[in-house]
């Protein structure tokens, strides 16, 4: 067990709570966390553009002019790469960028991403966050415990009223435990979980 103090919105510590090393101590894995970004951002891909080549490009069935005889380049058709409105050369078309990762490995990069965001002091929990939906009480609150990087609020349940007040705060973001991911704890600089999330995460893959 590792113990962290606890915060309250004000930046003062309030208490102590034991985190088990089970979920919040695992060995740093970096390429399996790559793997989990890699997937992420390969799955956030759409994959739909797509470009006419030469023989899709509407006309361009008839010989421009003769083969011989006209000074002029031979050309066999209007719709020629070099042509404007031609096709385009190793068109791009669409495909599917979509990655899989097994149940598993995903897990496994969560709990490294965030047991190395503990390890590296980024990880900061708190008694609770509440708010009445105004944007100077998260600004306080990101003051009073040094989130001038970017950051990550992980609460147990989703809070229409803290995610209101957060949302016009730049480069701070708010969450879910349930949707917590190796690619959000990667991208913030801190993260900061309330005590319920934290319990509820711990309870959850311990």
């Amino acid at each position: 067990m590792t113990g962290i103090k606890v915060y309250n919105m004000k930046g003062s510590v309030v208490g102590e709570m034991e985190l088990a090393d089970s979920v919040f101590g695992v060995e740093y894995n970096e390429s399996l966390i790559h793997q989990a970004v890699v997937t992420r951002l390969a799955n956030e891909r759409q994959g739909t553009k797509s470009t006419l080549t030469r023989s899709e490009v509407r006309g361009g069935g008839v010989k421009p002019w003769r083969q011989k005889g006209t000074g002029r380049a031979r050309q066999g058709s209007i719709r020629a790469p070099q042509w404007i409105k031609g096709g385009v050369v190793f068109a791009p078309k669409s495909r599917d960028f979509s990655k899989k990762m097994n149940a598993k490995a995903k897990t496994g990069a969560l709990l490294s991403a965030v047991s190395k965001k503990l390890a590296d002091g980024e990880l900061l929990i708190v008694d609770e966050i509440k708010s009445q939906g105004k944007t100077k009480e998260m600004a306080a609150f990101r003051k009073a415990l040094n989130l001038d990087k970017s950051a990550l609020i992980v609460m147990s349940e989703s809070d229409a009223l803290v995610v209101r007040a957060a949302a016009n705060l730049p480069r701070v973001s708010t969450m879910a435990v349930d949707l917590l991911n190796t690619y959000d704890v990667v991208a913030n600089a801190k993260v900061v979980m309330t005590k319920a999330a934290a319990e509820k995460f711990q309870e959850v893959y311990a």
